[in-house]
């Protein structure tokens, strides 16, 4: 049988966290960088202790205003700071995280820049060894993981579009995000059962993925992650954190 995680980008204020995460099997929690404080973090740690769900933390650039998305050029002693501060503050509420996904432009620049992985993988290491980090299959992040011995989960989106070479289509572009439900389930089966991603070209490349991102923000997340998780179990495909 084939096994895939759902995981869900949470505590970012939105309003639908707490129904989110019947279906997801695994929450990514803002932890005071592009969203989140500590207030927003306790609630989302509670809605996943009650839900069952794996408890991760998902740290971003410390700019608010822009939702993290928006590139910035940091020192690789700035980037620990950061990953130190952010992880704290989880840690402060709960103290085992099982995975930790960076967010928005953090997760993309490092992924593409080997310095700056090096430095991101390092920070979480010093405080949770033991955790997996969520990244894209290939990339710097990835590789950065596998020098210090640091258990990945491979990720997917379910509501982004690809590139031909693998990468996600920039937000930038109008084409970048899935806005069709049943568009979104069907790359989710895909990626899943197929191990590919078809590209905004029409080509199809491999993608193996553990983990199939929804991000929580978005004002369909809940009807998408309703329809995704009751599609793939209907596949007999399970359902489960890595």
């Amino acid at each position: 049988m084939h096994t895939i995680d759902l995981n869900a980008d949470l505590g970012e204020g939105g309003e639908q966290d707490e129904a989110l995460m019947a279906f997801a099997s695994s929450a990514n929690i803002a932890c005071g960088g592009h969203a989140g404080n500590r207030e927003s973090i306790r609630r989302a740690v509670g809605l996943a202790i009650n839900a069952q769900v794996a408890i991760g933390a998902h740290p971003g650039y410390e700019d608010p205003a822009h939702f993290g998305r928006r590139p910035m050029i940091l020192s690789a002693g700035e980037i620990r700071s950061l990953i130190h501060r952010q992880l704290e503050r989880i840690l402060a509420i709960h103290p085992r995280l099982h995975h930790v996904k960076p967010h928005g432009s953090l997760y993309n620049q490092a992924n593409e820049d080997e310095a700056m992985a090096s430095a991101l993988v390092s920070a979480i290491a010093e405080l949770q060894p033991d955790t997996i980090l969520y990244s894209p299959p290939r990339g710097a992040l990835a590789l950065a993981a596998a020098a210090i011995k640091m258990a990945t989960c491979p990720e997917g989106f379910i509501d982004r579009r690809y590139q031909d070479d693998g990468s996600l289509c920039p937000r930038t572009d109008e084409r970048a995000l899935i806005e069709n439900a049943d568009e979104a389930v069907s790359q989710a089966i895909q990626i899943a059962i197929k191990k590919s991603v078809t590209t905004l070209s029409g080509a199809t490349i491999p993608l193996k993925a553990q983990t199939l991102c929804i991000h929580g923000d978005s004002h369909h997340a809940l009807d998408l992650v309703t329809l995704t998780r009751s599609s793939l179990e209907n596949a007999g495909i399970r359902i489960s954190a890595p």
